[in-house]
């Protein structure tokens, strides 16, 4: 029996679309999506009819029969703290993204379309482990000020994929296992997974654990709070400067981990200080999931687009490595990850949850 899917995951420029028969991608594309016109947009969710273009133009060039299709999943944006799992689209989450209650995202479009193109071709619409998944222990949220909650946003999406797939490597299943995870991409996110849960991670976009090739990571306070009364920054100014113009890219001017290494080849001894620096707070993230773990853990798994970088791995390895055995699955898996989450609820495996 068929299980034909359509998988949306839309990002700041581009967005990729795949067509899945259960685990199989029969088709793909990256619908690239132009800079400028994208900026006439305040709010992400105005670019919907835009990019739908795009979109319907390759789903017009499919070579199947679309009244085949059994479902649509869409990338999950940050919305309200949820379970980790897979959730039905429902009017209250698109109301949510439409008005930014969360965030102004890429991902907001996840849903939103995925939403529309459910209704056109009358089948479920869902998405799969947002950036929000949280199941924090209340002790996990406690920051030291009354006023500043730690929050849970995470790349839940690859961090569950590849760890569901070292755990079935072991035959098991994700929720009888733990696992320090660290995906390692324009954001850090090391996250420490108990049963399949995130119970502890570092805020891999604003303020918490490693600095990225373009985010800030942990800052120390007193010069952040100089940095935020100096008059040089407007609030939107600085949380652009922490978010996307920080790390690798503010040290190197360059935010391309394999343009740093060429660096790193080429002498550039700066290069090679602010690459080992990064390596060794990563490490020292990977330290602290392992103690929320309290040292329970099948293995520590590196993934993301910088675990390509063997000397990335080896300069992890180098501090880490005493913590246990480190696995390295190198890339991101969110296409075949909401795939998955697609295939588990068609067969019946996974009951969708409600927003």
């Amino acid at each position: 029996m068929s299980k034909l899917m359509l998988i949306i995951n839309p990002g700041s420029t581009s967005t990729k679309t795949a067509l899945f028969d259960g685990p199989k991608c029969i088709d793909e594309e990256v619908v690239r999506h132009n800079r400028e016109e994208l900026s006439r947009f305040d709010n992400v969710a105005d670019q919907f009819e835009y990019r739908m273009e795009g979109i319907r133009s390759w789903i017009d060039s499919l070579q199947v029969d679309i009244s085949e299709l059994k479902a649509v999943v869409g990338r999950g944006a940050p919305v309200k703290p949820l379970e980790g799992g897979a959730y039905a689209i429902s009017e209250q989450m698109l109301s949510d993204l439409k008005s930014m209650a969360y965030s102004n995202h890429a991902s907001n479009l996840g849903a939103i379309m995925a939403d529309h193109l459910g209704r056109k071709y009358a089948i479920p619409s869902l998405i799969s482990d947002p950036i929000t998944v949280d199941n924090f222990t209340p002790v996990a949220r406690v920051s030291g000020v009354p006023e500043i909650e730690r929050k849970c946003r995470v790349h839940a999406l690859n961090i569950k994929e590849v760890c569901r797939r070292q755990a079935a490597a072991a035959g098991k299943k994700l929720e009888e296992v733990n696992f320090v995870c660290a995906h390692m991409g324009g954001g850090v996110s090391v996250a420490a997974l108990k049963g399949g849960k995130v119970v502890d991670v570092n805020d891999a976009l604003l303020g918490m654990g490693p600095f990225s090739p373009d985010r800030a990571g942990a800052l120390p306070i007193g010069g952040l709070v100089k940095l935020c009364f100096s008059g040089q920054f407007t609030e939107k100014e600085l949380i652009t400067k922490l978010s996307k113009e920080s790390g690798l890219q503010a040290y190197l001017g360059k935010g391309d981990l394999r343009e740093v290494e060429e660096l790193i080849e080429s002498g550039d001894e700066k290069a090679l200080l602010y690459f080992k620096a990064m390596a060794y707070q990563i490490a020292k993230e990977i330290g602290i999931a392992a103690v929320a773990l309290q040292g329970e853990y099948e293995a520590i798994v590196l993934t993301g687009g910088m675990a390509n970088s063997s000397r990335l791995i080896a300069e992890i390895s180098k501090y880490a490595g005493f913590l246990g055995e480190i696995k390295v699955v190198a890339g991101e898996f969110e296409m075949e990850a909401l795939a998955a989450a697609g295939l588990r609820f068609l067969s019946g495996e996974e009951q969708l949850k409600t927003y």
